[in-house]
């Protein structure tokens, strides 16, 4: 008698589709909104967030007209700090991106077959990122295929409705509030507009006597340093004169204070797209 084979279907393709809180995911969602209606929407959630991020999510949520799902990390930050003794994520190493962002989703999406949408546009090709690598995730480029540019970003916010998050008065990226990939004029804004986080963030940093090593969220000088008037003032003089050519109205009263940099540029793709 010969054995029979029991042939299994296949999984069914899942669309996922990951939102930062920034303005190139939640353009991408708004743009896929009606192109893939089984679109899954998630965000990882650090716990690390900025307030203004949580807030605009609820807005994209409402617009889009169903869940964005919450993935959070099995252990916080600070879980992972004491792993890694007290050294501080940074470029090189990126450990909270892959500790708080990365094994969520991986662990989110298992091993069905997933369409990962990402919002890298056209005009920035060049971007790399930090992104799953997983074999069952394929990545998709919507708005490289559309050949949609930076402007095109701001018109899909707008007509939307949604415009941008509240923190772009004085941050560039999405992320945790204590993200190394900041600007020190970032830094400078979180101080002023939330302060209580500045201090938090600043109590992450040590120096060990020891080894005589400091650990920093900027490799050149601390928050502790970065907060005193006179270096503030610096600062934002020297902000002001890098930029002046470069300020850009939107939306008739909101201006984008913030030049791109090589930083945003190699900045993690799931935290800051």
């Amino acid at each position: 008698m010969g054995t029979k084979v029991v042939l299994m279907e296949p999984k069914p393709v899942r669309h996922v589709l990951s939102l930062s809180g920034g303005k190139d995911s939640t353009a991408l969602a708004v743009y896929m909104r009606d192109k893939v209606p089984e679109m899954e929407y998630v965000f990882m959630d650090t716990g690390e967030e900025l307030p203004e991020t949580y807030e605009y999510l609820d807005k994209v949520e409402a617009y889009l007209g169903k869940p964005i799902i919450r993935l959070n990390p099995d252990r916080p930050f600070s879980h992972y700090l004491d792993i890694y003794r007290g050294v501080l994520p940074d470029p090189r190493t990126r450990w909270c991106t892959r500790m708080l962002k990365i094994k969520p989703f991986e662990r989110y999406v298992g091993d069905d077959p997933v369409i990962s949408y990402l919002a890298i546009r056209a005009d920035e090709l060049h971007r790399k990122g930090y992104i799953s690598t997983k074999p069952n995730i394929t990545p998709v480029y919507p708005f490289i295929e559309a050949g949609l540019t930076k402007s095109d970003i701001y018109r899909i916010l707008e007509d939307s409705g949604l415009g941008l998050p509240d923190y772009y008065r004085w941050r560039s990226r999405s992320g945790c509030y204590f993200c190394f990939f900041q600007q020190r004029i970032e830094w400078v804004g979180l101080l002023e507009n939330h302060p209580e986080y500045f201090e938090k963030a600043k109590q992450y940093e040590r120096f060990d006597a020891l080894t005589g090593q400091s650990f920093t969220w900027n490799a050149r000088e601390s928050l502790d340093d970065l907060q005193r008037p006179e270096r503030i003032q610096q600062i934002k003089e020297q902000y002001l004169k890098r930029n002046q050519q470069q300020t850009v109205k939107l939306h008739g009263s909101l201006t984008e204070l913030f030049a791109d940099e090589d930083e945003e540029v190699q900045s993690c793709l799931v935290c800051h797209l």
